[in-house]
């Protein structure tokens, strides 16, 4: 029992001397990681712009039809199913579950005018 016992003492007397190893070398590590942004630095930033070259390129996700962006709500919006997806630091948010309903334009008529 005695010698059991023993064993466990050293087995956790050396897992404790790693661990206390590991933990001082992160500790000298993190200071020198330089700048982290926090999510209080976020608030305070200007919103990066959008770039519209993208819009050569996305689509919606659902309808796979071409997004138009409007800069006064800074979203990607699908007039035909009526969804705006938000864009952030510049980079759209492309997730269905994301999106915002938007109201459609009634006025605006389905069928093709005739000239």
């Amino acid at each position: 029992m005695f010698r059991n016992v023993l064993g466990r003492l050293v087995t956790e007397t050396v897992r404790v001397q790693r661990y206390v190893k590991k933990a001082h070398l992160i500790q000298r590590v993190t200071p020198a990681a330089g700048s982290v942004r926090s999510f209080s630095d976020v608030k305070d930033e200007v919103q990066q712009p959008f770039d519209a070259s993208l819009l050569q390129f996305l689509v919606c996700p659902l309808s796979k039809k071409p997004l138009r962006y409007d800069a006064d709500t800074n979203e990607l919006i699908n007039e035909d199913l009526g969804i705006a997806y938000p864009i952030i630091d510049g980079i759209p948010n492309m997730i269905p579950q994301e999106a915002r309903l938007i109201q459609k334009d009634t006025e605006t008529s389905t069928t093709p005018t005739q000239g």
